[in-house]
């Protein structure tokens, strides 16, 4: 397996395996990274379809990436991907299936003339003062000593920043700026999460810099995540003779160990109440989701509040028992044992009438039955006690809702601190009582807060025990490799597996990623994987986003003004000056 870039690689097809005919291939879990890797199978690695099995816990594939209507609940959403065009591996994949929306087409075919006719942008990031514009124009707010912060730890090796806290690296200048509002929300990322995965992420998207405070970086589905990704993934699959086998929760994995070879002998299931399982030879290939986000997840309604689940969490559990069989398999509890600081809440509120679109169109400055991007992003509540975010994507976001209704999304970071309405803790509060502090940030006058609450919308809140998780400050080794040293026959797969060595997590592009690697290293399909792009060793980026973080104030030149100007006309008439004012970098 090697990584590779350019149209040489990216359109060459590459030969059948040897031997790939006697293959057999199981995928534990039906996330992103499952129906990515069995793709992969398929076409790359031209593996029968009916030979991949894919084993599922649940009666519904997808994982994360969910999007479903309850009965009597209403419209349910866990959380939102954010996507953007250089995730190589997730376009390589979905250029190869087909559109359920538009005859001909492929998902990328279709998501791309979306964004094209529909570009995203926000009008609107973060209010105050009850819906009001907060007043941040744009600007990153970072004084000498915060862009400091930033370049050292932009500039600081991997294994310096390996088991830090994001507080740990930056100062409270960069913690109380805009920048740091702008990317917290955004990401979800808490003062005590990794300073590492901080790093990670300022060198993947140094390139969206300026796209942070409008979202102009970003780019979204037609509708939720499950009917514009997994639905046509799925049914791909399907088509190609893939096994789902539903209601299958995988308790266990044995292995053999010999002379540095490892290799995965038996895999062990309950189905439909029932213990089974197979057993694995060298030529059966087991593909292992650790670890999940979203494990444990509770749904609450208009009238009961979500439920924080501490206690048995069977991916976690699994990966456990697998970790404790070799040191190369990870350290789960690192991430899985800290409750406290990895859980958050989020919310899908559904308008029953007109009254409260009229007050979500004051802030975005948008129609939100328009059919069009509507806020663009997460509007942020800069003063919410809970740190509330909110956002309406294109609508109807689900395709059985009716036109008279709009589905929002919100989330909080801190869910168990009293809200500003509603004085208590978002954890405590129903799906009802969440609308009410919601529509306390949008604007809705005091006196209509309660009825509009009851009368004109419905509210799923879910509480997400592990959701950032993956963010916990971690070293080397505590994810496994993809396919750890000596594997002969299994891989690791999904968020909390270890892929290359610049990407990073809580994006779907990561989830596709560790698909595709372990699919290639298994099969040994000769073809390069798309590496992360490389706009952090562009100048181009570099000096953009210099730029942009200084809020377009240039760069001082040092020594008297006489040296100075001396300075800048040599500049001037050179390349590097023709960069450094092309970016507004250098001194009038």
């Amino acid at each position: 397996m090697y990584y590779s870039s350019g149209n040489y690689e990216a359109f060459a097809r590459p030969r059948k395996p040897a031997g790939v005919d006697g293959k057999r291939a199981w995928f534990v879990g039906s996330g992103l990274a499952s129906l990515a890797g069995a793709a992969f199978l398929v076409r790359d690695g031209q593996l029968a379809g009916e030979r991949i099995t894919i084993l599922e816990q649940q009666r519904i594939p997808g994982g994360a990436l969910d999007g479903i209507k309850e009965p009597e609940r209403g419209f349910v959403v866990r959380g939102g991907r954010e996507m953007e065009n250089h995730f190589e591996c997730l376009w390589d994949l979905f250029r190869s299936v087909p559109s359920i929306e538009i005859e001909g087409a492929s998902v990328l075919d279709e998501f791309y003339w979306l964004n094209k006719d529909d570009p995203n942008f926000s009008l609107q990031r973060v209010t105050h003062q009850q819906g009001r514009d907060a007043g941040t124009n744009g600007l990153f707010a970072l004084n000498d000593r915060a862009q400091r912060d930033l370049l050292k730890v932009f500039l600081a090796t991997r294994q310096e920043m390996e088991g830090k806290r994001i507080d740990e690296v930056f100062g409270e200048d960069f913690l109380s700026s805009n920048f740091w509002l702008y990317w917290r929300t955004m990401f979800a990322f808490e003062q005590w999460h990794s300073a590492l995965e901080m790093k990670l992420y300022l060198h993947r998207f140094v390139h969206h810099i300026g796209g942070l405070p409008d979202f102009s970086a970003l780019k979204f589905t037609k509708y939720n995540q499950y009917e514009s990704l997994v639905l046509p993934l799925v049914r791909w699959l399907m088509d190609q003779g893939v096994v789902f086998q539903y209601d299958t929760e995988v308790t266990d994995v044995d292995f053999s160990f010999t002379d540095g070879r490892k290799q995965a002998t038996a895999l062990h299931w309950v189905s439909g109440g029932e213990p089974g399982g197979v057993q694995l030879t060298a030529d059966d290939l087991l593909f292992t989701t650790i670890g999940s986000l979203t494990e444990n997840s509770d749904n609450g309604d208009q009238h009961t509040p979500a439920k924080l689940k501490e206690g048995p969490a069977p991916a976690w559990d699994l990966w456990r028992r697998i970790a404790a069989k070799h040191p190369d398999f990870g350290r789960p509890d690192v991430f899985g044992a800290h409750v406290p600081q990895t859980k958050w809440e989020s919310a899908t509120v559904t308008t029953l009438d007109h009254r409260i679109p009229e007050y979500i169109q004051k802030v975005c400055k948008r129609d939100p039955f328009s059919g069009r991007v509507v806020t663009g992003g997460i509007v942020t509540a800069r003063d919410s006690s809970w740190l509330l975010s909110w956002t309406v994507n294109r609508q109807p976001h689900f395709k059985q809702q009716p036109k008279n209704q709009i589905v929002v999304w919100l989330y909080s970071l801190f869910v168990d601190v009293p809200g500003d309405y509603v004085k208590k803790p978002m954890q405590e509060c129903t799906g009802e009582e969440i609308t009410r502090e919601w529509l306390y940030h949008l604007g809705v006058p005091v006196e209509h807060i309660d009825k509009l609450a009851a009368e004109a919308a419905k509210c799923v809140p879910v509480m997400m025990p592990y959701v950032t998780s993956f963010f916990m400050p971690r070293q080397a080794g505590d994810r496994p490799d993809v396919v750890p040293p000596g594997a002969v026959n299994f891989a690791f797969i999904g968020q909390f597996a270890e892929a290359g060595d610049r990407d990073c997590i809580f994006t779907t592009e990561y989830s596709v990623r560790t698909g595709m690697e372990a699919a290639y290293r298994l099969l040994g399909v000769e073809r390069g994987i798309p590496e992360v792009f490389n706009s952090t060793y562009d100048v181009r980026a570099l000096l953009n986003a210099a730029s942009r973080l200084r809020d377009g104030k240039p760069v001082a030149l040092p020594g008297p003004h006489a040296l100075r100007k001396r300075l800048n006309k040599r500049l001037e008439t050179s390349e590097i000056g023709e960069l450094l004012s092309e970016y507004n970098l250098l001194p009038e």
